[in-house]
């Protein structure tokens, strides 16, 4: 197997007496898709921010191949190619479509708007830019602004951010949230194709197990904020005690 892209270890965070997030030990690696699930309150999200940088870690740590990461800020990770995206989603929603990805571009370009920069490379940027737009099958809806799309299209306009950033770690949390059934197979087919590039690592949070299954390598399952099981989809389902706490018979604190 290849070295990992990402790895915590012992990661924690706690709140006053609470742990959210109990010494998780993970290693991921490129061309992986691994898919974290949980009851609700198990620490999902949490450990998806403590990996991203939107909260502190108490203690462990966080690697992005072998450099440490932990005490960097969500920016920094980003730009070292650790890209996030959010349940809620996460744009500018007076730009529009064409111009939301184009900021996208051109941070990732380190391009500002220099008065002087050269048309050509405006250009550039634009062909970018469309590029993703024509991926996330919203190139009729370019000079629509972000607030007028329909949720399932600001949701792919989300993935194709994110794209547009060229990460070499894609999270997504929970992507087809609040999304209808029919809106929910354009974004999913975005993330299989970046599951289908090998250089790439993708970590999802999601409840859906139609989404689980169409999607993962690789299950693990977080329960009170620990590790409860790591594997391949058929045998983390198949576990006894991972059907024990989704059936709600394993012991569960409030989270």
């Amino acid at each position: 197997m290849s070295q990992p892209s990402l790895v915590t270890t012992d990661l924690t965070i706690r709140f006053g007496g609470h742990v959210a997030v109990n010494q998780v030990n993970c290693a991921f690696h490129p061309g992986e898709t691994t898919v974290i699930v949980g009851p609700n309150g198990a620490g999902k999200t949490t450990y998806f921010n403590l990996i991203s940088g939107q909260l502190a870690a108490s203690s462990g740590k966080v690697h992005k191949g072998s450099t440490d990461i932990t005490a960097l800020s969500p920016s920094s990770r980003a730009r070292l190619g650790v890209g996030r995206a959010f349940q809620l989603t996460n744009l500018f929603p007076q730009l529009t479509v064409l111009e939301n990805i184009r900021l996208a571009v051109q941070a990732r370009a380190g391009a500002g708007w220099g008065l002087l920069r050269p048309a050509h490379r405006l250009l550039e940027l634009k062909a970018s830019a469309e590029k993703y737009l024509e991926a996330a099958q919203l190139t009729d809806k370019a000079y629509l602004p972000a607030s007028a799309l329909p949720h399932g299209d600001q949701r792919k306009l989300e993935v194709a951010l994110l794209m547009a950033m060229e990460p070499d770690i894609y999270m997504f949390d929970e992507p087809t949230a609040g999304m209808s059934l029919d809106q929910a197979p354009a974004v999913l087919a975005l993330i299989a194709k970046i599951k289908s590039d090998p250089t790439k690592t993708v970590l999802l949070v999601e409840h859906k197990m139609d989404v689980v299954r169409a999607l993962a390598d690789r299950i693990i399952v977080l329960h009170n904020g620990e590790l409860l099981a790591d594997g391949a989809p058929d045998e983390v389902m198949a576990s006894q005690i991972v059907r024990d706490v989704y059936l709600g018979t394993a012991t569960e604190e409030t989270a």
